[in-house]
């Protein structure tokens, strides 16, 4: 497992704009939630994000980047081997040639994952995707972005996650997935924010409840901390 951060060269200025996109970072870890936890995975992060999450931890991401042509990112993808490739964040569909990305990684026949926030359109996004979209609690600061329009364009394979920070959120969460019979239309999970709820504490309210979802718990931060690069 090759866990250093990457990026392709810079492209030239003479490329296409509608080409390229602002990225952040661009390496190899293991998937650390999700359907496809556990699987080698290249990681494109785009930068740019359009909400502020109080438990964001990934707020490097918000500013700065490197523009570059999305054959290049293709090239870097290629390089790692890697069968998963997800496209995060920041909040990726901010860019709207994200959507580009997404099918061409799809086209050269990877199995691809986008990340996204729930507070953009995902209509767009290319079918073969598999979207692990948020639905933003409470606590987050940002409950009010949520798009639920989004929820009529989830397919069976795409999955919604909920992150967790307090009691509040959990029911919340609760009485969401219930509203929406969300579980009859997707994978639902329920993960806990960092250092703000016990994980047992969450899985037992979870068990209480009797809620079809999927407790998980953040793989990468088990084993990396938040450490770049993974």
């Amino acid at each position: 497992m090759n866990g250093n951060t990457a990026t392709p060269a810079d492209v030239s200025p003479a490329s296409p704009v509608a080409e390229r996109l602002r990225i952040t970072e661009i390496f190899h870890s293991v998937q650390g939630e999700a359907d496809a936890i556990g699987w080698p995975t290249v990681f494109v992060r785009l930068t740019g994000c359009p909400l502020r999450c109080v438990w964001c931890d990934t707020e490097y991401s918000f500013h700065g980047g490197q523009w570059h042509d999305i054959d290049a990112i293709l090239a870097e993808v290629a390089r790692h081997g890697a069968h998963h490739v997800c496209v995060t964040g920041g909040e990726p569909l901010a860019q709207k040639r994200c959507l580009i990305l997404l099918r061409k990684l799809c086209d050269a026949g990877y199995e691809v994952s986008l990340e996204t926030s729930g507070a953009l359109d995902v209509s767009d996004v290319d079918p073969r995707v598999r979207k692990v979209m948020d639905l933003k609690a409470p606590d987050s600061g940002e409950s009010a972005r949520n798009l639920w329009s989004n929820l009529d364009h989830l397919l069976p394979h795409d999955q919604v996650k909920f992150v967790i920070a307090s009691r509040a959120d959990f029911e919340w969460a609760r009485d969401t997935v219930r509203e929406h019979s969300l579980d009859r239309k997707v994978m639902v999970l329920f993960s806990p924010v960092w250092s703000k709820v016990e994980p047992r504490d969450l899985a037992e309210w979870i068990l209480a409840e009797r809620l079809p979802v999927r407790f998980q718990l953040q793989l990468h931060k088990l084993l990396w901390n938040d450490a770049a690069g993974h």
